[in-house]
């Protein structure tokens, strides 16, 4: 009657919404300020200012229809170029509108690639730890996903597990830097080892960007990759760097350089099409072209992954401290990860577990909260890691 494989995917939630949904029946019984929510990676700091005024500014001067029809389906012309100058700006290349693809945020783009990429019996190839529905979407094009055992002292790359996974059947490499759940942000060495590898292979691997956190890096450099392999396809997303996640809006990028580019654009454009995606939405590429290039304020992202950090370190859990995104990544305080977040909510700590991303005996913490939470919460977590003292 129907498929079994979108009931199962329509009727099971993803463990980090569960935990959430918890969170906010949870809250309902004791209050909102007695619940320490690390579960979800929305974005607390407030949409700026110069967002909110652009688009007010193109609500009440622009003509309706440019606002609220249709574009064409790879998005506006004009944005695109904008989109496209400001990408050269910033990291000294040399793209145009034609490279590229406008999307509703970087899942839809992600998924668009995959899309546009796989054939039958194609793998792709991520790194542990790693965002969970790269699976869901892999699988959903009928490709299959391998996953590169992760390496916890630093959360780089397990390069003698990636070189066994690597076969004639795989088609892209997916990486995701600043990563979710770790923090971590792939060094130029990681980059350029990785790179070299699929070079090395003497057929065209592409290497998909899953970039939604870039702006938010503390103090190092996070790689623009197109300058390090030619086969790149990058995905960014407005959602974490402007707060707006709800909006959906990002895009592609599809170099001159990558292997057949007419070839690889139009099958990005028919993937585009059979998902429905029809066109990005029309306001916000409006209001994301005003705003390109404009810069962000992090420093709440950053105090709060440090005030997480220090305390977590003071009461005795292993952590690498996250150069990135708004996520840390500890040790679970016993093997059984899932058991130690069910633990914490004891202390109405909900916590995400790591064998979700790829890396079980850890937990995911999301401190995109607000900063009073994480200075409450701190008493909590050495009470738990107390208990398990003894």
């Amino acid at each position: 009657m129907v498929s079994a494989k979108m009931y199962e995917l329509g009727t099971k939630k993803s463990t980090i919404r569960t935990i959430f949904e918890f969170g906010r029946k949870r809250a309902a019984e004791v209050g909102e300020e007695n619940i320490f929510d690390f579960s979800l990676g929305n974005p607390n700091v407030p949409t700026p200012d110069f967002v909110r005024d652009a688009a007010i500014e193109i609500l009440q001067t622009y003509e309706p229809a440019q606002v609220h029809g249709y574009t064409v389906a790879p998005g506006n012309p004009k944005v695109r170029e904008t989109l496209a100058s400001s990408i050269n700006q910033r990291f000294g290349t040399n793209f145009a509108g034609k490279n590229l693809f406008v999307t509703s945020g970087a899942a839809a783009a992600i998924t668009i690639c995959f899309k546009a990429l796989a054939e039958p019996e194609d793998e792709f190839i991520t790194f542990a730890p790693y965002f969970p529905e790269y699976k869901v979407f892999v699988e959903s094009v009928g490709a299959e996903l391998k996953v590169v055992k992760p390496r916890p002292e630093d959360w780089q790359i397990d390069f003698d597990d990636f070189q066994k996974l690597l076969s004639p059947k795989t088609k892209a490499v997916i990486i995701n830097s600043p990563n979710n759940p770790s923090g971590a942000v792939y060094s130029k060495e990681t980059i350029t080892k990785l790179t070299d590898i699929l070079k090395a292979q003497g057929r065209d691997i592409f290497l998909i960007c899953d970039e939604p956190y870039r702006e938010l890096a503390y103090g190092v450099e996070v790689p623009w990759v197109t300058g390090f392999y030619k086969n790149t396809l990058v995905c960014y997303s407005y959602s974490k760097s402007f707060s707006l996640p709800g909006e959906r809006i990002g895009y592609i990028v599809v170099p001159d350089e990558v292997a057949d580019f007419e070839k690889i654009y139009g099958a990005i454009a028919g993937a585009a099409r059979v998902l429905t995606h029809v066109n990005a939405p029309s306001l916000w590429q409006l209001v994301v072209a005003k705003c390109a290039g404009k810069a962000v304020d992090i420093t709440p992202y950053e105090r709060n992954g440090k005030l997480l950090y220090d305390g977590l370190i003071a009461a005795g859990f292993e952590c690498v401290k996250p150069q990135g995104a708004f996520y840390l990544f500890p040790k679970a305080l016993e093997a059984d990860d899932y058991a130690f977040c069910e633990r914490a909510k004891k202390y109405d700590l909900l916590l995400v577990p790591g064998a979700d991303f790829g890396a079980p005996g850890y937990f995911r913490a999301a401190y995109c909260i607000k900063q009073e939470t994480i200075e409450r919460s701190l008493p909590l977590f050495k009470k738990l890691a107390e208990e398990y003292r003894g």
